[in-house]
């Protein structure tokens, strides 16, 4: 399959101070990576020629996570013990009037965070954090460390092993709090850690946290109570309580994620029922968005701040109107995906390109692409095995 985009290549000139012409082509180039459900692989694909790139064989079957500039995929392997981190090879650089791309092949890298059972990973700012759940370890890295191999990872440790995550906050680190009866439970808040990699002695509890987001300056963490909303202070995180709204269907939410342009949260809350969270309001906080069936995945739309993305199990995408609080096209791609059974059964998951929404079709062995400006199907990609976690990276600039 081969896939259009909106903007042409074009040869640009301008004359250097030497007297010469210094060209610059215009190009835009995007890539999906692409973890198998069951296999220990992932696969990169050119969105342009709609062709697999390379593909990388890994320790086990992953999850995968694009860092905040879209250079490195951390490849989370629970089963594996490990992390394993994926450079992308394309790098956007900010020039204000203009940017910059730089494209070459992507690559395995060899720096890996290693340690029992991590699940859940958080990239912000630049800095990454896995925690391990079975060690009760948080082990941070910088993405330029990652990608220049430099440094050695750093360990925080929380009061004992459980289900949690670790939140980058500036020079500080949010930790959850374990349950402390039942560390199977799921955690009760969060502690903050300063620079030193020590407890300050914060705490701001939160039952059942399950669930974390960040957009623009403010990150979000649930609880069964409603959300805690992180921000910057003079000298260290702000953090506050925003309770659920009353009139709200029975249910809580249990993940989160953050808007692009746009400063808000989109969560899950009942089967199918999504919630929309703008923090900043001291009222209506929380808009319910009504789903025709059970929501099986759900997304922001980076290159189109007003928009939401949610697929159902009936095999529909559909867009919601973030600003409207309601669904505005669907479109039918997948047989139904049914929501019973096991929680990690193959199910579609969405990535943005840019200009291309991709779901991946884990049962079918295939990527479905959809024009983001028509809402409608440009094509299919056929991949080997059960396409399931995907991330897309790219963007349009000037390379010389």
């Amino acid at each position: 399959m081969t896939v259009r985009f909106h903007r042409p290549m074009i040869l640009a000139c301008a004359i250097a101070l030497s007297g010469y012409p210094a060209c610059a082509e215009q190009i835009e180039a995007w890539r999906v990576f692409v973890a198998d459900h069951s296999e220990p692989v992932v696969r990169a694909f050119d969105l342009r020629e709609g062709k697999e790139v390379d593909r990388f064989a890994l320790a086990g079957a992953a999850r995968l996570h694009r860092s905040q500039s879209g250079r490195v995929v951390y490849a989370v392997q629970r089963d594996a013990n490990r992390v394993q981190m994926i450079g992308t090879g394309i790098a956007l650089g900010d020039h204000g009037d203009h940017g910059d791309i730089t494209i070459e092949a992507p690559a395995l890298l060899d720096a890996i965070l290693a340690g029992r059972k991590p699940v859940h990973l958080v990239e912000r700012d630049g800095t990454v954090a896995a925690f391990f759940d079975d060690e009760g370890i948080a082990r941070l890295v910088s993405e330029h460390a990652a990608l220049e191999g430099t440094e050695e990872p750093r360990d925080i440790a929380s009061s004992a092993p459980h289900h949690g995550v670790a939140i980058p906050f500036g020079v500080h680190l949010l930790v959850t709090r374990p349950h402390p009866s039942d560390p199977g439970a799921l955690p009760v808040g969060l502690d903050l850690f300063g620079p030193d990699g020590a407890p300050t002695g914060d705490h701001a509890p939160c039952p059942d946290l399950h669930g974390e987001a960040q957009s623009g300056n403010l990150v979000a963490v649930a609880c069964a109570t409603g959300l805690l909303v992180v921000a910057p202070g003079p000298e260290r995180p702000d953090i506050r309580h925003l309770p659920y709204a009353t009139g709200l269907p029975e249910g809580k939410t249990t993940k989160l994620v953050g808007g692009k342009g746009l400063r808000y949260f989109l969560g899950n809350f009942a089967a199918r029922t999504l919630v929309l969270i703008d923090p900043t309001q001291a009222e209506e906080s929380f808009r319910p968005v009504e789903l025709p069936t059970r929501v099986v995945d759900f997304a922001t739309h980076p290159a189109k701040p007003r928009f939401a993305l949610a697929f159902t199990e009936d095999g529909y995408l559909h867009r919601i109107d973030v600003i409207a609080g309601q669904i505005d096209r669907s479109v039918r791609l997948t047989a139904p995906y049914s929501m019973d059974g096991h929680w990690s059964d193959p199910r579609p998951r969405i990535a943005v390109a840019g200009p291309l929404i991709v779901v991946s079709d884990p049962l079918a062995g295939h990527l479905h692409v959809v024009d983001t400006e028509t809402f409608e199907p440009t094509g299919a990609i056929a991949v080997e095995g059960e396409p399931f976690s995907l991330v897309a990276v790219g963007g349009a600039g000037e390379t010389h």
